[in-house]
């Protein structure tokens, strides 16, 4: 097997699935049946690395040809994957984007009872750089614990926890309310392990009622309704990349969990119905412990 020289290198799975032209489960079997050859030569084994810049890729005698770029922000439901395809037949996200005619994929995950935010683009680049560790994308939450976390408890996540795949960063928390037996609370991280608001929320001893992404880098909710998608515009897309010149808050490029300054700066805006979710519904006089948000 070829190894990578440099960073433009990419396994050739990936690079089918980066061209827009189906998922990297589809380009194995494709590449596994002998559709593909790499200048000129055929390729069966998909972990093999090229340059996607300077390397001939053809599906079935045609080159692949970069498709035009998308960039997609969907309001995930509860109950769908973010998975292309799922061998138990459950819905994925894939079902929601029906006016999308190629293929993208979907830049970090949100798990199955996970709602919120999820951006799906095909340019690898855009991709890789929100989900990379290094770019310290800030992520932000809103959350319901299963039992009423205390400040020392809340303190834990602002400065660090250890999880089973090593410390956390700091991360932004603010606490919206309690309830006669929850606490509500908003968290910034800039990192993004697996399912892991939910394990930080675990290692205080509680349990992640409910999880709402509620923004991605400055990007926000705003009006977009649930199962519902839109295109990025090209000023979010500037600010993703990290060329925003624009100033930093808690959900925008920038960011930094450490400073103490970041700690106390207000928590990104939320619309009416995220707003009623973690705040309760005052106006109308209801009891905040009687609530089932």
């Amino acid at each position: 097997m070829h190894t990578p020289k440099d960073n433009q290198k990419r396994t050739l799975d990936r690079v089918l699935s980066k061209f827009g032209v189906g998922s990297r489960t589809e380009a194995r079997s494709w590449i596994g049946a002998g559709r593909v050859t790499v200048n000129g030569k055929k390729v069966q084994t998909p972990d093999v690395w090229i340059d996607p810049e300077n390397d001939r890729v053809e599906l079935d005698g045609r080159p692949l040809t970069a498709r035009q770029k998308q960039y997609i922000l969907l309001y995930k439901p509860k109950g769908y994957l973010t998975t292309y395809k799922d061998p138990e037949g459950r819905p994925t996200v894939y079902d929601l984007l029906t006016t999308v005619k190629d293929f993208v994929f979907p830049v970090g995950r949100l798990d199955q009872d996970t709602t919120g935010l999820l951006i799906l683009t095909n340019d690898s680049a855009f991709g890789d750089h929100i989900t990379s560790p290094e770019s310290k994308v800030p992520k932000t939450y809103l959350v319901k614990a299963s039992i009423l976390l205390d400040d020392a408890q809340l303190d834990q996540l602002r400065h660090g926890l250890t999880l089973a795949d090593g410390p956390t960063r700091p991360a932004l928390v603010k606490r919206i309310r309690d309830s006669a037996k929850y606490s509500f609370f908003e968290i910034t991280i800039t990192e993004g392990r697996n399912r892991q608001v939910r394990r930080m929320v675990e290692a205080l001893g509680a349990k992640v009622l409910k999880l709402v992404r509620t923004a991605i880098g400055g990007i926000e909710i705003g009006s977009l309704e649930i199962g519902k998608y839109r295109a990025l515009t090209a000023e979010e897309r500037l600010a993703l990349g990290g060329m925003s010149k624009k100033p930093s808050r808690p959900g925008r490029p920038g960011v930094r969990p450490d400073r103490p300054q970041d700690q106390q700066a207000a928590a990104p805006r939320r619309n009416g119905k995220l707003a009623r979710w973690a705040g309760g519904n005052r106006r109308r006089g209801h009891n905040e412990s009687a609530r089932k948000p």
